[in-house]
């Protein structure tokens, strides 16, 4: 006979977190299935769908690189090659962050019916973003051979950037599942939000661009540190400091504990919320 897992309802508290966590890593293969599964409803198992990962950051960069060129005057390709590295690494996070949001509230037939750890659910959500960010690299490779960016062992440091990014974007994406189940209008009001974390963030410019006094309040956002490290390394072959690879993993680790702490003593209730 098999093992028989009972879920009993509590209304506090945390369910016992290393059988569930033991419970998530069994259920790996479920969310790689499902990550597919969703990738292929989407029409990106198709080479258009695939080219549109690509053209849809391609296209934004050449619009804000044409619109920083009529309000700052002359500029050169270095600041395209910035723009869309930018552009990419923060669509992938903020992708995490709205598909994370109606990760909970679209699967109400499997929360409804089956017993399992709802945080599969955005963790499928940021696996998928990672998978429609992959193609992106492509780009990246092209823009740097074609500008004759630095090339050496500094690009290195892209790997620990964006397993940073990576912990960052689940994190959202788990605390985006939660609100949106309480608060149905959360998905509707993270475009705009989004588009003005854009504007807070070194994308359309670089961090030396800010001036000295708005330096403390721009700690403040997490991508500023995220981003600039990312561009950095691309366009300068500049290493991140020490304090930028604390700052970076502090915020992902703090943010993903507090994601998941939330998530867990409100998971049995969302059956009763969608």
């Amino acid at each position: 006979m098999g093992k028989v897992q009972i879920y009993e309802p509590f209304k506090g508290g945390l369910p016992p977190v290393i059988p569930y966590f033991s419970d998530v890593w069994r259920r790996r293969e479920f969310i790689s299935a499902y990550s597919r599964s969703e990738l292929r409803a989407q029409n990106f198992g198709s080479v258009f769908g695939q080219l549109w990962l690509i053209l849809n950051p391609l296209f934004l960069a050449f619009v804000y690189f044409l619109l920083i060129i009529v309000l700052g005057g002359n500029t050169d390709s270095e600041r395209f090659a910035h723009l869309t590295a930018g552009l990419f690494l923060f669509y992938f996070i903020t992708n995490s962050m709205m598909a994370g949001s109606k990760s909970i509230t679209s699967g109400g037939k499997l929360v409804l019916n089956s017993a399992f750890p709802r945080l599969i659910l955005p963790i499928s959500a940021t696996v998928i973003s990672f998978f429609k960010f992959l193609p992106t690299f492509f780009v990246l490779g092209f823009i740097h051979l074609i500008l004759g960016l630095p090339i050496g062992p500094e690009l290195f440091y892209l790997m620990p950037v964006l397993l940073a990014s990576i912990i960052f974007a689940l994190a959202v994406a788990i605390l985006t599942s939660i609100l949106n189940v309480y608060f149905r209008d959360t998905r509707n009001f993270l475009p705009y939000f989004t588009r003005a974390w854009l504007y807070l963030s070194p994308v359309l410019y670089t961090v030396e661009q800010l001036k000295p006094a708005l330096k403390p309040i721009s700690y403040l956002n997490p991508l500023y540190t995220f981003i600039g490290s990312w561009t950095e390394i691309l366009i300068n072959g500049s290493a991140p400091s020490l304090a930028n690879f604390v700052t970076m993993f502090s915020w992902a680790f703090a943010l993903l504990l507090i994601a998941i702490f939330m998530f867990m003593r409100r998971e049995r209730e969302f059956a009763l919320r969608i």
